[in-house]
């Protein structure tokens, strides 16, 4: 069964990762920083592997980390948030895969990434970027158009299921 509160946090960072993505924070109230957050994220689409729920997920960059479980779903979106001051040169980062279970990665790869100002409107603002993994290209600095639009047809359906 599906833990609502992690279902719930996913689909924000999914949201956010998306905002981040699209470049426009679409936000009512000025000057309130609302969806400009530091950070990086993987979009991990799941297409060409099987059996990958209850994996671990592990994403790292700036001597930070975050680990959570993949659930079953087409794309998997994994957030590790950084320093507020941070600035665009990142550095490595480092996705991996483990299936439930097993202490060998499925998937272990690493790319360098340089971040991108998001502004909150106001003179403030925050560096953040998102990345990609597919079996295809591995993990790549962007994320393919593709990737991106299945991320929201997902959010979209899990959306309209609630409704």
């Amino acid at each position: 069964m599906l833990d609502p509160v992690r279902y719930a946090r996913a689909l924000g960072g999914a949201v956010a990762l998306l905002v981040g993505l699209s470049g426009c924070a679409g936000n009512a109230v000025p000057c309130a920083g609302v969806g400009v957050v530091a950070q990086v994220g993987v979009l991990f689409a799941q297409d060409g592997y099987d059996g990958l729920a209850g994996a671990s997920v592990r994403l790292c960059a700036h001597d930070r980390c975050v680990e959570d479980r993949i659930r079953a779903e087409a794309v998997t979106s994994v957030s590790l948030p950084l320093p507020d001051d941070i600035g665009p040169d990142l550095g490595t980062v480092r996705f991996r895969v483990t299936r439930a279970g097993s202490t060998r990665p499925l998937i272990d790869a690493s790319t360098e990434k340089r971040l991108s100002r998001q502004s909150d409107g106001c003179g403030g603002g925050a560096y953040n970027g998102a990345l990609a993994f597919t079996k295809e290209a591995g993990l790549t600095a962007t994320v393919p158009k593709a990737v991106s639009d299945a991320l929201a047809k997902q959010v979209r359906t899990a959306a309209s299921r609630r409704a």
